[in-house]
C-alpha cells in the first residue's frame, strides 16, 4: 500500500507549477523591488539636481544671500513632490573669489612630499594668513564671487528590501552647484600675497 501510494505521487504532476512559482517568487521580488529602489533614487536626485540649480540661480542675485533658508525650503519642497517624507540633512554655501581659487592654495612643496608643511610658503588668496586646503568663504559672497551650492537631502526608502542589502531605512542624496553671483556691485577682491613663514 505504501509502494503504491508513493508510485502514484513520483508520477503526479499537479502542483509543479505552484511549487516552481514558490522558488521563483522571492528572488523575482526582490529584484523588482530593488530595481524599482534605484530607478526612484534616479529620479529624486534628477528632482533634488534640477531644483538646486533654480535655487542657486535665485541666490546669484543681489540680495539672494539673505534669502538662503527660503531657497533651501523651496527645494525640499519641489523634491517633496516625490519623496513626501524628506528633509534637508545639511545645506552649505561657499564663496570664492574667482573660479581659478577653487582649489588648495599653491605652496612650495620644499621637501618634495606633496603636503603643505608649517614652513613652507604659501599663496594667501583669502586674506586669512594661513594655508587653506579649501580657502572658500562660508556664505553666498557678493557681487561676482562665484558661490558653490551643496544641498543633502534625508528621505525614507520605498520598499524594505533595502535591509535585506544591508542598507539603511532611509537614504542620503546631495547635489551641488556652481555659479557665478550676478555684478550687481563692485567685487571685493582680496588681493593675493605670498606668505613665508
Amino acid at each position: 500500500m505504501i509502494a503504491a501510494l508513493a508510485r502514484r505521487l513520483r508520477g503526479d504532476r499537479r502542483g509543479a507549477t505552484a511549487l516552481e512559482f514558490a522558488f521563483v517568487l522571492p528572488p523575482f521580488l526582490f529584484l523588482l523591488m530593488g530595481g524599482s529602489e534605484v530607478v526612484y533614487q534616479v529620479y529624486v536626485q534628477s528632482i533634488l539636481d534640477g531644483a538646486i540649480q533654480k535655487a542657486a540661480r535665485d541666490s546669484a542675485i543681489q540680495g539672494g544671500a539673505q534669502r538662503s533658508e527660503e531657497l533651501d525650503g523651496k527645494v525640499l519642497s519641489m523634491v517633496q513632490v516625490v519623496a513626501k517624507s524628506a528633509t534637508v540633512e545639511s545645506s552649505t554655501r561657499k564663496s570664492y573669489a574667482s573660479f581659478s581659487t577653487i582649489k588648495a592654495e599653491r605652496f612650495t612643496d620644499k621637501n618634495a612630499n606633496n603636503a603643505y608643511d608649517a614652513n613652507e610658503c604659501f599663496d594667501d588668496v583669502n586674506g586669512n594668513a594661513r594655508w587653506d586646503a579649501d580657502p572658500g568663504a562660508a556664505g553666498q559672497g557678493g557681487a561676482n564671487d562665484v558661490a558653490l551650492y551643496t544641498l543633502k537631502i534625508r528621505y525614507p526608502r520605498l520598499f524594505p528590501v533595502a535591509a535585506m542589502l544591508g542598507w539603511g531605512a532611509q537614504t542620503v542624496i546631495s547635489a551641488s552647484t556652481l555659479l557665478k553671483n550676478q555684478p550687481y556691485a563692485t567685487q571685493a577682491v582680496i588681493a593675493t600675497k605670498t606668505i613665508c613663514p
